[in-house]
């Protein structure tokens, strides 16, 4: 299993490129099963998660050409409509197939699915807004059944007790895609992912308005045609790599920075004395360039983690790093899964002074981190448990990174690119191969 060695005490600085959003491209690439016309898709990030879906779509009758990048999909094969357990339990996203194969192939059936353990993540919102479509749902041996004549448009509430669901809207808009009449979906998830999957659907046919807003209309259509897309960047991946070079005290420019959809992460990184200033106001507000650099004193802030256009709480481990070097104290309230701690423990190990009660954590700030062997239990905790690394003294140790490798492509080579010192190798292997760190590269932006 692979591990990272992380030597701190490295400031970052250069010039990197941030990838094509993961939590977009997959409901994108699970909508290849609406059509039987091409689906081209650019910006693709290289990740595990990536790779499980196009290997999910191929056993669902989707050819999957190229794995990152620029990739194609076309459905071949409608005969295929079962999603089975051992394909969707690494990943929570395999779900969204269930109401694009549903409208399209009438039937579906996928194993309930799997990905970060960080607390209950029902899948019920889903299935009732398909159900209200006129789908029948059963769940048979950990699978959900689906079936449907034809779907029919309804007026469907998505609200749950912490939120709309994001999925959840990128499953029932698709299904409605196809569906007779029109759809509205009230209390729908904002996120920009959203929006970037109505984009496509739109482009192959679909008429949908009102995407990144909470009510969505959706006129449903006989059929769906081919498109060609370009993802947009990945929101979590630019605030990471902002947060890793605020908490090197680095200087660091990030190109295809999705600045207008992370306006909530920006205003509090500003209020901690972190800039992030974009070079040139011209450009595209959901893609440019910004640097990042920081004030010699961080000071303590107040975060609750919100749906969009809120503070994320895919943001809120990393910034939690970042919190344990200010001065002072600071606090996160958690209120989308208030069990997304596991890293809490961890960082303690780090020398950070962390006292949670419930879904709040309060920060005390110290002077220095030090390193420490911690593990890995989810993504964005993993991410978390890096940039401490980067900033403590000493050798940090962070097991188990597969959890990264769904969510960011080869993290340790971008961060060494920008002059840190990461080493991954075999924790299991009798003696341990480190991978050499390579020579540094100023600037990275393919």
């Amino acid at each position: 299993m692979d591990a990272f060695r992380i030597h701190g005490g490295a400031r970052l600085s250069g010039r990197i490129a941030i990838d094509g959003s993961k939590n977009a491209s997959l409901p994108l690439m699970a909508a290849a099963l609406l059509t039987d016309q091409p689906i081209t898709l650019r910006g693709v990030p290289d990740l595990a998660d990536i790779r499980n879906m196009s290997g999910l779509l191929g056993e669902l009758g989707v050819d999957v050409q190229g794995d990152h990048g620029t990739i194609t999909l076309l459905s071949c094969d409608d005969g295929s409509t079962h999603a089975r357990y051992e394909m969707v339990r690494t990943m929570r996203a395999g779900i969204c197939v269930l109401g694009p194969m549903l409208a399209r192939r009438g039937r579906a059936s996928v194993a309930m699915p799997g990905g970060c353990v960080f607390g209950e993540r029902p899948v019920d919102l889903h299935l009732r807004g398909l159900e209200a479509l006129g789908a029948r749902i059963e769940l048979r041996s950990g699978d959900i059944f689906a079936e449907a004549d034809r779907l029919v448009g309804a007026t469907i509430f998505l609200g749950g007790p912490f939120g709309s669901t994001v999925l959840g809207t990128a499953n029932v808009m698709s299904a409605a895609t196809l569906a007779t009449g029109r759809t509205v979906i009230e209390s729908a998830a904002c996120e920009p992912e959203i929006a970037d999957l109505a984009e496509l659907l739109n482009a192959m046919g679909a008429r949908i308005s009102g995407a990144g807003t909470p009510r969505i209309t959706i006129d449903g259509v006989d059929e769906l045609g081919g498109a060609d897309h370009t993802v947009m960047p990945d929101r979590i991946v630019a605030s990471t790599y902002a947060l890793a070079a605020a908490i090197t005290n680095g200087d660091v420019t990030l190109n295809d920075f999705p600045y207008d959809n992370l306006l909530s992460v920006i205003d509090r990184l500003t209020a901690l004395g972190v800039h992030v200033e974009r070079l040139d106001p011209t450009e595209d507000p959901k893609r440019c360039a910004v640097q990042v650099t920081t004030q010699r004193v961080l000071r303590p802030v107040m975060i609750t983690t919100q749906p969009y256009p809120g503070y994320p709480t895919d943001v809120q481990a990393q910034m939690m790093a970042l919190l344990c070097l200010t001065e002072g104290n600071s606090i996160i309230t958690e209120k989308i899964y208030p069990e997304r701690f596991g890293h809490v423990a961890e960082l303690s190990r780090m020398g950070a002074r962390l006292f949670r009660q419930g879904p709040t954590v309060m920060i005390q700030g110290v002077t220095r981190l030090v390193g420490a062997p911690v593990m890995a239990s989810d993504l964005r905790g993993s991410a978390c448990l890096v940039l401490a690394g980067l900033a403590a003294e000493g050798t940090t140790t962070v097991s188990r990174v597969y959890h990264l490798d769904r969510g960011y492509s080869r993290m340790e080579e971008t961060l060494n690119a920008l002059g840190a010192r990461i080493e991954r190798f075999n924790a299991d292997a009798p003696e341990e191969q480190a991978v050499p760190m390579p020579a540094r590269v100023v600037e990275v932006v393919a």
